[in-house]
């Protein structure tokens, strides 16, 4: 069995994109350096965007998940709890975890 690839943190992630566009722009050290800064800047706009979003998100995705439940036969509504239990934990294994 093959291991997930670990995922990479904030720095991590915005190094490797500045590595990238040194190469392809012939950055010097100093654009590198302010590069860095811009991308940290909207890094932390980008969570600050989540943080305010993600509870109407979840809301929206419960009041959907309500009404698909209205739906459903009783011999149904059993595989839709199960389909969601898998895509919750698959959701949870993708998004990055808390101060990355």
């Amino acid at each position: 069995m093959i291991a997930a690839p670990a995922q990479l943190t904030d720095a991590e992630r915005r190094a490797q994109k500045v590595q990238r566009l040194t190469q392809e722009l012939n950055l010097s050290p100093e654009q590198q350096k302010q590069l860095d800064t811009i991308m940290a800047g909207v890094q932390a706009e980008y969570k600050a965007i989540h943080q305010s979003t993600d509870p109407q998100i979840d809301q929206a995705r419960q009041k959907g998940r309500e009404r698909i439940r209205t739906i459903l036969t009783p011999e149904q509504k059993p595989k839709f709890e199960d389909f969601l239990r898998r895509l919750d934990e698959e959701r949870k294994r993708n998004a990055s975890p808390p101060g990355r």
